[in-house]
């Protein structure tokens, strides 16, 4: 039986709108306020909150606010009631993310249909984790061991070969076998590092008080910190002219490690699946209330079902290109992005390549 949440001050409506959810087989929690509501949101996590607009202390706004803002109930579906009909309450409604909107009076017939639109949204959204989570557990099981595996036969069989030539050593041979080494150790501690680094921030966001701490930071001007993090990933590419930086500067709420970080792996994974001598472009601007920090490359592209899938150890066509990685850099940036209340963007076409775009909330 699915459970509503329904958040109304006025208690005649409330058990009006009550007495209809449970006619139809609804479990129903009733709060008499945004603060009500909220804490029996955390508690409950209900399947459908319906939640009035117009309500003392917080409102449905501010309801709705607070619950995108928690890990816990942040993909509730959200019904916003109102007796106002203007288009601009619609519209701010939808930008904090409610679902769906019913102007007072509706009929039961609306109300109901409304509910069972929301469930079926999720119960389809829930198949669709359940097949992203069984190709997560299959790439755990396969790739995630063989990318461990390979640096590390590397280093072992490199460091073997300077065994055997212990006795007659050659400078050059030396000097090659060193570089490989070091080179397949470097593989593996970042492997290891962004390992480590995804498993806390998903720590990190089912706790608000981390959340909060998170982005208790501010960097009056990112752009340097942009610029020199490009032109080091790109360096280490050997592509320093490719480069392509347009940056406009704006304040952004962010410890500075975290924003390297993300500028690391996005264009990390710009580099990597795009040739030498095609530009890739670095580029901030402002739009309406975002600074916008994009990566774009000439690049193999990526589909729609990859972009879809972007999350923890996916890799992307990988039989195509094998590049190394197990898809952790771009799914750290992804939740670094959103942990601070930004949304990452990717637009792709196949053969023609990618641009990447990090929204953070001015």
């Amino acid at each position: 039986m699915p459970t509503i949440l329904l958040v109304e001050d006025s208690y005649e409506v409330r058990e009006s709108i009550a007495a209809v959810l449970r006619f139809h087989n609804f479990d129903v929690i009733s709060a008499s306020d945004g603060q009500i509501g909220l804490q029996l949101a955390r508690q409950h996590l209900p399947d459908v909150i319906i939640s009035d607009i117009m309500m003392p202390e917080i409102d449905g706004y501010n309801l709705l606010k607070a619950i995108r803002e928690i890990p816990e109930t942040m993909t509730i579906p959200v019904i916003l009631l109102t007796a106002m009909s203007e288009r601009a309450d619609v519209r701010q409604g939808m930008t904090l993310g409610a679902d769906d909107y019913l102007t007072k009076p509706f009929g039961n017939d609306e109300l109901i249909d409304s509910i069972e639109a929301q469930l079926n949204k999720r119960t389809t959204l829930a198949d669709k984790y359940d097949t992203t989570l069984k190709l997560l557990r299959k790439n755990i099981i396969y790739a995630l061991p063989h990318e461990l595996n390979t640096p590390l036969h590397q280093i072992i069989g490199y460091a073997e070969l300077l065994a055997m030539d212990a006795d007659d050593p050659q400078p050059a041979d030396i000097h090659q076998n060193a570089q490989a080494i070091i080179h397949a150790s470097a593989r593996l501690q970042r492997l290891t590092e962004n390992y480590l680094i995804y498993a806390q921030l998903e720590l990190v966001a089912g706790d608000m008080d981390e959340v909060e701490a998170l982005r208790n930071y501010l960097i009056d001007d990112p752009i340097p910190i942009i610029a020199a993090t490009a032109r080091e990933i790109a360096e280490k590419y050997h592509r320093a002219t490719d480069i392509k930086l347009k940056l406009e500067s704006f304040p952004l709420r962010i410890a500075e490690n975290n924003l390297r970080k993300i500028i690391v792996e996005l264009m990390d994974n710009a580099l990597k699946f795009s040739i030498p001598n095609t530009s890739i472009l670095v580029r901030t601007f402002r739009d309406e209330g975002d600074f916008v920090i994009q990566i774009g490359d000439c690049g193999y592209g990526m589909s729609a079902e990859d972009i879809n899938r972007v999350g923890a150890y996916m890799q992307f066509e990988r039989t195509l290109h094998e590049q190394q990685g197990v898809g952790l850099g771009l799914a750290i940036a992804k939740r670094l992005v959103e942990l601070h209340k930004g949304k990452l963007r990717m637009e792709s076409q196949l053969g023609e390549g990618t641009l990447v775009s990090a929204c953070f909330p001015i």
